[in-house]
């Protein structure tokens, strides 16, 4: 791998510096911090390391390149996933590049951190992150001033998170990673843009959305909550969506396709658009809705496996965050930020891509009609939404959202 990426720097002490830093990101560090990074490389100092992430003369977007090439290579598959959402930096002061109180998923409140939009790849060979973006508030991309000392680009602009999002996938489509589906929590999931951006590059997604999301079609318009809440008992059936740390994450799951609508999808459509609904055994209450898309006569339990998938980034950040230093730099401008996250990202990927080949080492050595009351009927084996139902907006004509 450090073979791989050592000619993006062009000078022989940048390429040991590069290597050091990653083998400290590997190795068994307390805190992967300057001196304790510098300490386990037998540096005598941080200066060499903190050089090579703030002052030295190299591209971080081009290890990103290679590190995508990489893991296409040691974990692709036709079936991949690509799972978007974004994580937490909780940072002291006002200087580090995007910091400011905001919302934090990862300490599950509003702190002073840096947040970013990150991709990972999933498939039966392994996961790994692939692709990041710093998020810049507005107090930020504002204040040019502050922007300049902390070595933000003059081009650099205010992007949501949906933006910054978007520019992740339409990269990942653009790269050698075989990607077949894309994944996404409620925040992603609820933005029309992004689904029509996924769709338009022909993948199949499968995204959550919040109960209050609109459903709209041929068929009526209802809120996703109370269209599933009409959905009759037999509409429900009990599904893995993959392994947890403790088994397989079962839930009860409903999925009905939408009817198509001829003006965008042709007489005969390649794909169908699916509404879906998880609920907790335990806590039937606890619902999570989603919204999909996916290829004629997909059946549910992929649809199912997709949606688990997205658990995949989770592990990612926790596994980077642990194990490579993902959160434990100490740099403040924008440039240091890419290079410590992407190096970070490059020592996750050789994680990921040598327990894919230890497990194929070792390897070498799983109906009744509902009611005519409801908008669920079931044909051709899966459910659809075919009767009209009273609109619950204003009335306006069904649009393609």
């Amino acid at each position: 791998m450090l073979l791989r990426v050592g000619h993006r720097f062009g000078r022989a002490d940048l390429r040991r510096r590069m290597r050091a830093y990653v083998h400290g990101l590997l190795g068994p560090v307390g805190r992967k911090n300057g001196w304790q990074l510098a300490e386990y490389v037998g540096h005598s100092s941080p200066a060499g390391l903190q050089h090579l992430l703030n002052r030295a003369r190299w591209d971080a977007d081009e290890i990103r390149d290679d590190v995508q090439a990489y893991v296409a290579e040691r974990l692709g598959e036709d079936d991949g996933v690509l799972v978007i959402d974004e994580t937490g930096f909780l940072k002291k002061g006002d200087t580090s590049a995007g910091v400011q109180r905001q919302y934090s998923g990862t300490a599950g409140r509003t702190e002073n951190c840096q947040v970013a939009v990150f991709a990972a790849y999933a498939s039966s060979r392994g996961r790994t992150l692939v692709d990041r973006e710093l998020y810049l508030p507005k107090s930020w991309t504002s204040d040019r001033e502050r922007c300049r000392e902390a070595k933000v680009p003059d081009g650099r602009g205010f992007a949501t998170k949906t933006e910054l999002a978007r520019v992740l996938v339409a990269r990942a489509l653009s790269s050698p990673l075989p990607i077949s589906w894309v994944t996404a929590d409620a925040l992603y999931g609820q933005d029309w843009h992004f689904r029509h951006m996924v769709e338009e590059a022909g993948l199949g997604y499968v995204v959550a959305v919040p109960k209050s999301q609109q459903v709209k079609s041929l068929a009526g318009c209802w809120r996703i909550d109370q269209l599933v809440g009409d959905a009759p008992d037999e509409a429900w059936e009990r599904l893995s969506c993959g392994e947890g740390a403790k088994g397989p994450r079962v839930y009860d799951w409903a999925a009905a396709q939408l009817p198509a609508i001829p003006f965008f999808d042709g007489g005969e459509p390649s794909h169908r658009r699916w509404v879906m609904a998880r609920r907790s055994i335990a806590r039937p209450d606890e619902i999570a809705y989603y919204l999909a898309y996916a290829p004629t006569g997909t059946a549910v339990s992929q649809l199912v496996k997709v949606a688990g998938s997205r658990w995949s980034i989770e592990s990612c950040f926790q596994s980077a965050k642990n194990e490579c230093g993902l959160d434990q730099y100490e740099v403040r401008r924008y440039v240091g930020w890419y290079r410590h996250i992407t190096l970070a990202m490059l020592a996750h990927a050789f994680l990921a891509a040598t327990t894919a080949h230890a497990r194929t080492a070792r390897g070498a050595g799983e109906t009744d009609r509902p009611s005519p009351r409801s908008a669920w009927q079931k044909s051709a084996g899966s459910w659809q939404l075919a009767a009209p139902r009273p609109a619950i907006t204003n009335g306006a004509a069904p649009t393609r959202r």
